[in-house]
């Protein structure tokens, strides 16, 4: 049971009814329902012990696709090793309340990009201020735009090292406390000011589209009404137990870099017209529930969280930065007495093989050992191999 099942059901129909889809969101759409088929070509692969053969087709590699994501997360994940430091680390995760949600249908690329900015930019403000912490701090913000039921719920998953460099850069600064790194209220505070400043410029420069539901907010009374409407609540920022050391905090990264609004695992029946899933119930304990939807209102509720093109989802920002982001780590590790970078990268050191070296992929379905990559295919070339494969 896939996406890629209610797609091939369904998707032609909902693009018909939704005209509205972008360009962006139809590409994926298709994407997601050519992968791993003979649309997208393939290789024949061998069995190097009995000989059987089997085709291996090309996935998508759609950063949407819940197939493509286990590899570019393992990839990801090896390239970070080299950054994680041993000491604990804490997760935040920031909010955006549902009284801005009306405005992320026509301006999304500029609400995430705000929520990113101002949860890492809030981060660092306060743990800058010297009655907090006074110190440099690192950040890995990663973007999620759902809930556990696909309704819209944009949010930022915050991964810091517990403590930073001090404003000389001669130690490493630790909190106070244990188990405590900022005050969450001002954090809070700080996130909704530095969010509502960045969506009062852009109304005073004319950048939000305004359009839709949203349109009676033009009149400047509406708009004012609305922004202070947002001073009347907490926004939601809270911190999660600590992600532990650097043994630890890869395999948590893990759960939350790579994510797609719902993977294929939670879907539970499809009956043609109708979709299961499976979620959780934060709110009571995080009991495993089901719900049913129509087809059409499934895959709108997915595709809402197709991000604009070229939209940054994972961003580091602080020391861990990518602009002297080595430099900065070195000297991290030394003020920590860390072993180097070299040291603590889980990198393998491997020798080159040549060309015409086999490569070993799966394990073969009849006898279990190496199938060896065969050379890549196209669409037409695999229909042919596909006929005479099953027949054999």
């Amino acid at each position: 049971m896939e996406v890629a099942d209610l797609l091939h059901a369904h998707g032609d129909t909902f693009v018909e009814q939704h005209p509205w889809l972008s360009a962006q969101q139809r590409s994926v759409l298709r994407a997601i329902a050519r992968c791993r088929t003979a649309a997208l070509g393939g290789q024949l692969d061998r069995c190097h012990a009995c000989g059987h053969q089997a085709i291996s087709y090309h996935s998508c590699r759609n950063r949407h696709c819940p197939k493509c994501q286990a590899q570019a997360r393992e990839r990801w994940l090896h390239a970070r090793a080299r950054d994680r430091l041993d000491v604990p680390y804490v997760h935040v995760v920031f909010t955006l309340p549902h009284g801005l949600l009306p405005l992320a249908y026509r301006n999304r690329a500029r609400l995430y990009a705000w929520l990113v900015q101002a949860s890492g930019a809030t981060l660092r403000e306060v743990a800058a201020d010297p009655r907090h912490l006074g110190a440099e701090i690192g950040i890995l913000s990663i973007l999620h735009t759902w809930g556990q039921t696909l309704v819209r719920h944009p949010h930022v998953h915050c991964v810091v090292p517990a403590g930073g460099l001090s404003p000389d850069h001669q130690h490493w600064i630790r909190p106070r406390y244990d188990g405590f790194f900022l005050p969450v209220k001002v954090r809070s505070r700080v996130f909704r000011g530095k969010f509502v400043e960045a969506l009062r410029r852009a109304y005073d420069q004319n950048k939000l589209d305004l359009a839709g539901g949203s349109e009676h907010r033009r009149d400047p009374a509406q708009w004012h009404a609305f922004v202070d409407a947002l001073f009347e609540t907490d926004w939601v920022v809270y911190a999660k137990p600590a992600v532990g050391g650097a043994s630890a905090v890869l395999r948590y990264l893990g759960r939350y870099t790579h994510r797609v609004a719902i993977s294929n695992h939670r879907l539970c029946a499809f009956d043609g017209d109708h979709v299961t899933f499976q979620w959780k119930d934060y709110a009571h304990g995080d009991q495993r529930r089901t719900m049913t939807l129509s087809t059409m209102e499934f895959l709108r509720r997915f595709v809402q969280h197709i991000l604009p093109r070229r939209f940054v989802r994972i961003r580091p920002s602080g020391f861990l930065a990518n602009t002297g982001r080595v430099a900065r780590l070195t000297l991290t590790r030394t003020l920590l007495a860390l072993p180097s970078a070299a040291a603590t990268s889980t990198h393998a050191i491997t020798t080159a093989t040549t060309e015409t070296a086999p490569r070993a992929t799966w394990a073969c379905p009849r006898c279990g050992a190496a199938m060896i990559v065969g050379p890549i295919l196209s669409a037409l070339r695999l229909t042919t191999i596909t006929l005479r494969v099953d027949t054999s």
